[in-house]
């Protein structure tokens, strides 16, 4: 983090996750983003050890979004073949963005209706 110039921010939300509840949740989202589309994931892992985040929030939401994204291309491998692994190749990366963004709102909806 200190290499890229992101140790202050690190910082930051540690200090802001140690105060604020609602950056928890935030937090959860972004690990979920980073599980589920192809955002770094290695670094927020990294980020979300320097911040003492949650150890079992952290299984938990790393093995919904990794799980669910590597059950996917497996299911969809499986049901279409080598038209799927063609298409995945090509804009994979984008469909999976949409798809994370699309699961982070409805959750954010369904949290905001129930609460």
């Amino acid at each position: 983090m200190e290499f890229y110039g992101y140790e202050k921010q690190v910082l930051e939300l540690k200090e802001q996750l140690n105060t604020n509840t609602g950056t928890f949740s935030v937090w959860l989202g972004t690990l979920f983003l980073a599980g589920f589309t192809p955002l770094p994931f290695k670094i927020f892992t990294i980020t979300s050890g320097i911040i003492n985040f949650n150890i079992f929030a952290f299984f938990i939401i790393c093995l919904i979004s990794r799980g669910l994204r590597f059950f996917l291309v497996a299911y969809f491998t499986v049901k279409f073949g080598k038209p799927f692994v063609t298409f995945l190749e090509k804009k994979g990366s984008i469909w999976f963005s949409i798809v994370g963004i699309l699961i982070i709102i409805i959750v954010t909806v369904i949290y905001l209706t129930f609460k």
